[in-house]
């Protein structure tokens, strides 16, 4: 049986017997990784509090026939302890990784970006950078955009025609022009298309200058736009403090 090392971040546990431990983590190297963490829920387990979500850790890991085995962790960011009493962060950083497990699947495919990406919004959010909710939505964005499914808030998502655009339609991919509009297309606050243009991209003196109507408008057309693609909404996303 042969054993590998990677990188990760702990998405979410599940009990399994009366001491095991299934986690599924976003791996550096391999994309999510679901393993067994023997012994786990055992108080004398030596590395128990290192596998519970949000923890960045160093996992060296034995191959197994249906499930790899969790045989070491080292860990490298302790998340988990400074998002359990931020009520408002704790629940961005829940749909933070709840996101990041759709989005990437069961593939056992590297992501580089994804994992990366995951890594520095759980960091700013312990840092307090930016308020939650707002995060939230950047991470989002740019998870999608990741994925593939880039939204469009300045060309028109169906011809191209450069905007600004009236229309916004998830469906579709973005904003839309007159021509192009669809039937249940929405017609969004200039400002919070603005808004969600720099939160794609990270422009924070931007995001900064929005007020509290836009970043609300701005997080329902993300969390829809992310429903659309993933055929369901989050659940955590019902529990998002903003």
């Amino acid at each position: 049986m042969g054993t590998y090392r990677d990188t990760g971040v702990v998405l979410r546990t599940q009990k399994l017997g009366e001491a095991d431990r299934i986690v599924t983590m976003l791996t550096r190297g391999r994309g999510v990784v679901r393993a067994v963490a023997r012994g786990v829920r055992k108080t004398s387990s030596r590395f128990g509090g290192r596998l519970e979500p949000f923890m960045h850790v160093d996992v060296m890991f034995a191959e197994g026939r249906s499930l790899d085995v969790v045989t070491q962790v080292v860990t490298i960011d302790p998340f988990a302890s400074h998002l359990g009493a931020d009520y408002a962060a704790y629940t961005a950083g829940t749909a933070m990784l709840e996101t990041a497990e759709r989005l990437v699947a069961d593939t056992a495919e590297p992501s580089v970006p994804q994992y990366h990406l995951l890594v520095g919004a759980l960091r700013a959010l312990t840092q307090h950078r930016q308020p939650p909710g707002v995060l939230l939505d950047s991470f989002q964005l740019r998870s999608l955009a990741i994925a593939g499914y880039a939204p469009s808030f300045d060309a028109c998502a169906r011809c191209g025609l450069e905007g600004p655009h009236r229309h916004f339609h998830a469906g579709s991919g973005g904003m839309l022009c007159d021509g192009c509009r669809v039937p249940g297309s929405s017609v969004p606050a200039p400002t919070t298309v603005a808004l969600l243009a720099a939160l794609l991209v990270g422009d924070w003196d931007s995001v900064a200058l929005a007020d509290d109507r836009a970043r609300r408008e701005a997080g329902g057309m993300v969390a829809n736009y992310l429903s659309w693609h993933l055929e369901r909404a989050l659940r955590s996303l019902a529990h998002v403090d903003r």
